[in-house]
């Protein structure tokens, strides 16, 4: 699995970006006369535009150079088309790349725009954010004192930024609070590790995807090389909760590491560049191995990719909650050598055809995250816990109390710490049961024909 040749594409909880261009390219334009665009420009509109700028280079209280009130005048026209067209100047366009190669200076937050109000779509893991407890969902009222109310993504994100060391207080809304909050946070180089794996329990594994950078593909291909070099995988568990996103390569990868075959994702827009699709070469790298991914509402873009066409193969168990819903692809269009334009140029879908755009994945089983609480039994002595009882006769060791307060030690821990880890591997723990009942099925039917 390499990276492509010809393009590559950036995902984000707000954004799926395409380089090099795609949507608007010249050779389109050009094909254009002059006399047939101007036909369609709006004359009147463009008179009122003039006398509006010219109103405000004569009138506001400050003076404005001509080149930021054009500046301006571009970023109102992207922003009036959707939550994800955006003006790029060179420091976003710096910005959007450092993203792809997991490091860059700030907070660490996704966030979007919902309601007119600057919303947190997820927190990154290990960063100023998480570490503070900010959550998806929460709603930032204010910056330093500053409203959000009306401000555009790219400055929100511009006022978050800063030197590391510095420090931004965060005036939160959050559901199930009845009153705002401030939060400070200290800015710091945020390195974002993409990829970590363990082993849950002998023969069942755990893939953590924060986010799709460049060297995910084989940050994934690597982690399952370590787990397989542990003993063989009965099943194993990819978490993709509170993934915003990122390089739509590396979602590909991902998604092929576990197929043998088959569509991964298409794109489809007005421009026949903009419609392209994506497969999987041979080899599943798990050989088959029982899969369950998590999801939630945090989970968008490029991790929508792979939960879906994994979902459509039915290569995996989805489980968790809605997923966040963002399907559409951005076009990055340079302007000149500085400044560059973000345009939503497609909206990508699943192998079977479904578009996620504002539905997003809805699991295959639900399983809301939650503090659970065990309810304790009454102590009840069994067999093993009599004194003077009897041997069983097959050499087993007595199950007493002791014994099975260390085994369920392991359960209760992912239980308390997160219940939907702990629904995913008892799931794993359900099929891989009745596969090797199946397996041993098939050789009875096997043996029995033999004889016959």
């Amino acid at each position: 699995m390499s990276t492509p040749k010809a393009l590559t594409r950036f995902l984000g909880a707000a954004t799926l970006t395409i380089l090099p261009l795609l949507g608007l390219c010249e050779s389109e334009t050009q094909n254009k006369s002059t006399a047939d665009n101007a036909a369609r420009l709006p004359l009147e509109d463009l008179r009122s535009f003039a006398k509006v700028f010219e109103q405000i280079r004569q009138g506001y209280i400050e003076e404005v150079d001509d080149r930021t009130l054009l500046e301006y005048a571009i970023k109102g026209m992207l922003q009036g088309l959707d939550p994800h067209s955006s003006y790029l100047d060179r420091r976003s366009f710096d910005d959007l790349q450092a993203n792809t190669t997991g490091e860059f200076a700030g907070l660490g937050i996704e966030v979007g725009i919902e309601n007119d109000r600057i919303t947190v779509v997820t927190p990154m893991d290990d960063t100023p954010a998480s570490r503070a407890g900010l959550k998806a969902g929460d709603v930032i009222l204010r910056l330093s004192g500053k409203s959000t109310k009306g401000v555009s993504l790219d400055e929100a994100v511009e006022w978050m930024r800063g030197p590391k060391g510095t420090s931004v207080t965060l005036t939160i809304a959050r559901k199930g609070h009845k009153a705002p909050f401030d939060i400070t946070l200290k800015r710091d180089t945020v390195r974002v590790r993409s990829v970590r794996s363990r082993i849950l329990d002998e023969g069942y594994g755990y893939v953590r995807i924060s986010q799709f950078q460049l060297d995910t593909g084989t940050d994934v291909a690597e982690a399952l090389i370590k787990l397989q070099d542990k003993g063989k995988l009965k099943g194993l568990i990819i978490d993709l909760r509170n993934n915003p996103g990122g390089v739509l390569q590396s979602s590909v990868e991902v998604a092929d590491a576990f197929l043998e075959e088959g569509l991964v994702v298409y794109t489809e827009g007005r421009s026949e560049a903009a419609s392209l699709s994506y497969s999987a070469e041979p080899g599943d790298l798990t050989e088959g191995t029982p899969l369950v991914v998590l999801i939630n509402a945090g989970s968008a873009s490029a991790a929508e990719i792979v939960a879906g066409a994994l979902q459509d193969h039915r290569r995996a168990v989805i489980m968790g909650t809605g997923s966040f819903g963002k399907g559409s692809v951005q076009t990055v269009i340079p302007i000149n050598s500085e400044r560059a334009i973000k345009l939503t140029t497609a909206l990508y879908y699943t192998p079977n055809g479904r578009s996620i755009q504002a539905q997003g994945i809805t699991p295959d089983i639900i399983v809301e995250r939650v503090k659970v609480t065990r309810l304790e039994e009454a102590a009840h002595p069994t067999e093993a816990d009599l004194a003077r009882h009897l041997d069983n006769g097959n050499g087993g060791a007595d199950r007493n109390a002791e014994a099975r307060a260390r085994t369920q030690k392991a359960f209760d821990n992912w239980l308390d710490r997160d219940n939907q880890i702990f629904e995913a591997l008892n799931l794993l723990k359900g099929l891989n049961l009745y596969a090797h009942r199946d397996r041993g099925l098939r050789a009875r039917i096997a043996r029995a024909e033999e004889r016959l």
